[in-house]
Formats: C-alpha cells, structure tokens, sequence
C-alpha cells in the first residue's frame, strides 16, 4: 500500500475518532425529532447492499402499521441544497437528477411511504412529521450522520468486501474504524449468498460481542422490461447471451449475482457508482453487446433511472427488480421493535 496514502488513512481514522468523540462527550449537539429514528448505513462510501435493506425494513414497519418516513440526502442531486417532499402517490416518478439515484429507486418502490431530500436531515424531520403525520423515521445512510439522534443504528456489512481498518480513506472506501461498529445495534451481514460470512462475523464479535447478527442475501424477484415497464419472471432471459453494466459500489458483486441466478453474460461494463449515462454510453454499451453476440442488455434497477430517458423505450434491456432477503427475518423484526419500544 501506498505510504503516504497509509498516513493521510491514519490521520483520517484519528479524525473521525475524534469527531464521535465529541458527539458522545456532548462538545457537539445532536438534534432530536418528536418521533424515533431508525439509522441504516455501513462503513464504506457503498456498495453493501444499503439501500435494498432500507427498503425491507421500510416494509416491515409498513406491514406493523407503523407510518415511516424515508430522510435521505440525495447525492449528487442537481439542487443539493434544497428540500424536497414526496407526499405517497401511485403515480409519483420523481426525476432521479432532482433528487438523487437512489431516491428514486426508494421512491418508486415505496409508493406509500413519503421521502424527504435534504442535507439537513434534522429539518427535513421536522417537515415530515408535520406534512405526513409520520410515526417513525428512516435514516438513510445515516450511521456518520451523528448531528441527528437515533434510537436503532442498522449496519449492512458486505461479505465480499474487507474489513480493516488499512482500508481508511483515501486508502480504500471505508469510512470509519472498524472499532465504530461499537455503536451498532444491529447489524446485517449482506451479500451472504457470494461469501463466507464467518470471518466477518468474528471480526464483528472481536469488537462487539453482544451485538445481534443477522445475515442478508440478494434475490432477484423480476426483470423490468427498458420498453414496456412489465416484469418478467427471471426465468425469460435463461440460457441467452446478454451483455451487463452497472454503475454501483460493488460492480463484481451484482455480475457474480447474475451468474448465480443463471444468466449466460458475455460481457461486463462496470461505470463508476452514480453514474448519469450519456446518449454516446449507451450507444457505446449497445455496440460492444452486438460485437459479443448478445442482443440484450441487463442492469440494476439504480442504473435504469441514470439511463437517458429517450434512450429507454428503444433498448432490449432489463434492469433487475431485487430484494433483501434476511435470514431469521422474525428475530430480526423483534430485535427492531425491542429497540423502538424503548423509546
């Protein structure tokens, strides 16, 4: 590893230590909302599989009854500044340049649960419990979002991904020591269907022993058509040549995915995470699949809405509708409730 990256790591860690530290002595205020708060996030900068997990938990609240509401920042969104609120509709199709990729997926698949954009996730709060009458919050992404107090901090680990505190930025993408999972209190082991989770698990342990664990896999339970919006079953693509790309924090992870759920992939396009594809991308990611003998095109869900929009109806292309599935699901649900009931 590079030195002079190991060192400005080093620093990095020590600084993100103290920050946490100031939190928690009271140097720094946090901010609470009338109605509990439920962090989702990770260690890294992506690509653990977060944003599939807020959608699960957001759906078990749902089926309690519960009225959650979804506070995101919304990266690299056009108007990052501003506040926007998505009242629940049906019919919602957010612009995923306003309000960010990852917003609009959640949108689109939470038609009932209302969203609010904002940096400031104390104000945007505020505006959902007084515009939707919300009883509950999501924090999304919000583990190093310590200005906003939280009764429950979920934490996805990918098992594909190392965990070690060499891979500090800018050395590698994890955002805080590994000595931060102390304030977890849950944590799910993600993408348990491409690794061996064990290791992961006993880091875990190390540093948190009495922490309740929880394993996580990706299944994918349809396939969008680009053209007609209809979903397919998975089983339509089997057995045919198609080429893949992506744009997410863990490229290799979604293509191991697909192999394992069946698909015969002749070529692999990996973008950075967030990627807006421009029309010459697309006219790119079309020629390189027709020069490998595949004539469709398969994706993330993510991907589909950075996809310019004229370009949608004319591809044969699928992105994949999946979900996070977790083991001991009831448990789980007991554990999250255990810990909103306390407050």
């Amino acid at each position: 590893m590079n030195p002079f990256l190991s060192s400005l790591a080093a620093i990095y860690g020590c600084a993100s230590a103290a920050r946490v530290a100031a939190y928690r002595r009271g140097w720094l205020k946090r901010r609470s909302l009338n109605r509990p708060v439920i962090s989702v996030g990770n260690l890294t900068t992506g690509g653990t599989g977060k944003t599939p997990l807020v959608a699960f938990v957001a759906r078990l609240l749902l089926k309690r009854g519960l009225k959650p509401s979804i506070l995101t920042r919304g990266y690299r969104r056009h108007r990052g500044s501003s506040l926007i609120a998505l009242e629940p509709s049906s019919a919602r199709s957010p612009d995923p340049r306003e309000l960010g990729d990852e917003p609009a997926l959640l949108a689109a698949a939470l038609p009932e649960v209302p969203i609010v954009v904002c940096a400031d996730r104390y104000r945007g709060g505020r505006i959902a419990e007084e515009r939707f009458q919300v009883n509950v919050h999501l924090l999304d992404d919000g583990f190093q979002h310590l200005q906003l107090a939280r009764d429950v901090d979920i934490v996805a680990l990918d098992v594909t991904q190392e965990l070690s505190d060499r891979a500090l930025l800018p050395a590698g993408r994890q955002r805080e020591p590994v000595e931060a999972l102390n304030r977890a209190h849950l944590i799910v082991l993600t993408r348990v269907d491409l690794g061996n989770a064990g290791r992961l698990e006993q880091i875990v342990r190390e540093r948190h022993p009495d922490v309740p664990i929880f394993r996580g896999r990706t299944r994918l339970r349809a396939l969008r058509s680009f053209s007609s919006g209809q979903e397919l079953l998975p089983e339509s693509l089997e057995a045919r040549p198609v080429c893949a790309f992506c744009g997410v924090g863990n490229p290799r992870a979604f293509f191991r995915n697909l192999r394992q759920w069946g698909f015969h992939i002749v070529g692999e396009h990996a973008f950075p995470d967030h990627h807006v594809y421009s029309e010459q991308d697309v006219a790119s990611l079309v020629l390189s699949a027709r020069e490998a003998g595949a004539l469709t095109l398969v994706t993330t869900e993510k991907d589909f809405v950075n996809l310019p929009a004229d370009w949608r109806a004319d591809l044969n292309a699928y992105a994949c509708v999946i979900e996070t599935e977790v083991e001991e699901q009831e448990a789980f649900e007991q554990a999250l409730l255990a810990r909103l009931g306390n407050r």
